[in-house]
């Protein structure tokens, strides 16, 4: 599994980067319509620091993974084989 740096815009509600509303894949903005699923990965390894993740759906229909490392506040993109991470409508 790879992940790809992104920029993302985020709500800030109870306390900051909250939710994501919308990211920057290079230099096109994607809108974020739905947030289906999240969790939070507390149990950090080397190769996975404590993170939380959003499965969201944008504009376009299309399913992404997003991952948010706290320690380092950055956010990334999960993909397989360079290719995006879709999820089943399920």
């Amino acid at each position: 599994m790879t992940v790809i740096p992104i920029k993302v815009v985020c709500h800030s509600g109870y306390k900051a980067d909250e939710y994501p509303i919308c990211f920057y894949l290079k230099d096109i903005r994607i809108v974020i319509k739905e947030i289906s699923d999240r969790w939070y990965q507390a149990q950090p390894t080397p190769e996975w620091p404590v993170a939380d993740y959003f499965k969201v759906c944008t504009e376009g229909n299309t399913k992404y993974l997003i991952k948010h490392e706290l320690k380092s506040d950055q956010w990334f993109l999960v993909a397989r084989d360079e290719l995006i991470i879709r999820f089943s409508a399920n």
